[in-house]
């Protein structure tokens, strides 16, 4: 299965996204944080992503009489690469863009379905700005961003520390 149809099902973009962060979760806990995916879907796509090697086992312990198994993302695996982006035709870009879309729609659609929704609070926002950049010059803006966030995503769940989901888009304006 190439990286694109395995990253781009919707489940498994959630299933992905609740891993960001260097976070290790048994199957249990995945259930906990993805309750109105069904058990037996939610497991069918982590063995898929499992075999596809953007999961892998970093823990197994027996409860029960079955074995339990802890997952992490390997980080390499989590992005389709040039050749297979190269690769797709204009249709399935445009539903591998819907799938992101739709996944950034439905995180924001559980934030509004707390009981505590405070917007400033939360320092929650969604913004859009135009810039007229050279090749070079956004090669080197997407650089600086990689400085500015590198040390950021290195930083370890802590008390008073908030996992805050931060998705880009980068496309030509007419």
């Amino acid at each position: 299965m190439a990286s694109a149809d395995l990253l781009l099902h919707p489940v498994r973009l959630r299933i992905v996204q609740v891993f960001l962060g260097d976070r290790a979760l048994t199957t249990a806990e995945l259930r906990d944080e993805l309750p109105d995916v069904p058990p037996a879907t939610l497991y069918r796509h982590v063995g898929t992503l499992a075999d596809g090697e953007v999961l892998e086992v970093v823990a197994e312990r027996r409860v029960r009489g079955a074995v339990e198994r802890t997952y992490r993302l390997r980080s390499g695996n989590t992005v389709v690469r040039g050749a297979d982006a190269a690769a797709m035709s204009v249709e399935e870009h445009r539903r591998a863009f819907m799938t992101f879309v739709a996944a950034l729609l439905g995180d924001y659609d559980r934030y509004l379905a707390r009981q505590d929704v405070d917007l400033e609070r939360d320092l929650v926002g969604y913004r859009q700005a135009a810039m007229y950049l050279t090749d070079d010059e956004l090669r080197d803006l997407i650089g600086d961003l990689a400085a500015v966030f590198a040390p950021r995503l290195a930083h370890e769940p802590a008390e008073g520390r908030t996992r805050r989901l931060l998705s880009t888009i980068l496309m030509p304006g007419e």
